[in-house]
């Protein structure tokens, strides 16, 4: 498959000192994350829904917007990326059978996104369910494995299914939960605490998703972002990860009064629970 390697542009010679490097969120709306990725020099940025954060933190920054990674068409993950790229130049990738406001490079699983100056290898994945073409990033920054799957999967929960339906999300998630348990999960919003509360009455009795939900909590009262969160945390914690746990599978079978004869049924039961969780 073609790997894009252009990515990096010239240093950005401000005589402002550069600020520190690593993969940084962006408030927008009420809950999105729009990460940043930065060498201190020039960065990426994941599903910018809106501008004015991100031209906000490139200047305070210093930094030259050098490209932009698009998971999907929603509004508040490409709504900023027209402004970007004429302020910017940045160069655009995203999901090829999707309709974009910009895209300069389709991509399809397997293709590959690098860049040696931010020592970025990233591979694609197709994980249709909440769009129908929606994909995800994932590979290594720095050294460190790291996954942008947008709204496929949430800390403690997954999207919603707009476009697709429960046999494409639970084969999207299944290739999630394939990656390294170590892989960080940088999801698009701050859905953590309630989804947890929701994950709480699948398995209430699961003492790892209590401890996380103490340690998000904490996070939110000290206003930080309970993200990234890591594939091995979700799949301790994560009902719509679990559907082939016995007690995820039995929760879902008293929630839906019926039995349930599949994972993907399971699977199933559990997004419309979470649908109608208030």
């Amino acid at each position: 498959m073609p790997a894009y390697s252009n990515l990096h542009c010239p240093a950005n010679h401000s005589t402002t000192p550069r600020q520190s490097t690593g993969i940084f969120p962006l408030s927008a709306f009420s809950d999105n994350y729009i990460w940043l990725i930065t060498n201190g020099a020039d960065a990426i940025v994941v599903d910018p829904g809106q501008a004015t954060p991100v031209l906000q933190a490139l200047d305070k920054r210093a930094l030259k917007l050098t490209a932009i990674l698009l998971t999907h068409h929603h509004q508040d993950h490409v709504g900023g990326v027209a402004e970007l790229v004429s302020q910017t130049g940045a160069m655009v990738y995203g999901p090829a059978s999707e309709v974009l406001p910009v895209c300069d490079i389709a991509l399809v699983e397997g293709d590959e996104v690098t860049d040696t100056g931010m020592q970025l290898s990233l591979s694609v994945l197709d994980v249709p369910g909440h769009t129908a073409g929606h994909i995800a990033y994932t590979g290594q920054i720095a050294g460190q494995p790291v996954l942008f799957c947008g709204d496929t999967l949430f800390a403690a929960g997954c999207g919603r299914l707009f476009e697709g339906t429960p046999e494409q999300m639970d084969a999207s998630l299944a290739k999630l939960a394939a990656l390294p348990t170590e892989t960080a999960v940088y999801c698009a919003h701050e859905y953590t605490l309630s989804n947890m509360r929701w994950a709480r009455t699948v398995e209430p009795a699961n003492h790892n998703l209590l401890a996380w939900q103490a340690r998000a909590e904490q996070q939110r009262i000290e206003g930080q972002p309970t993200l990234p969160s890591s594939i091995g945390q979700e799949l301790s914690c994560n009902p719509f990860l679990r559907a082939r746990q016995a007690s995820v599978a039995q929760a879902a079978a008293v929630w839906a009064e019926r039995p349930l004869v599949s994972p993907v049924e399971v699977f199933a039961v559990l997004r419309e629970w979470k649908n109608n969780f208030r």
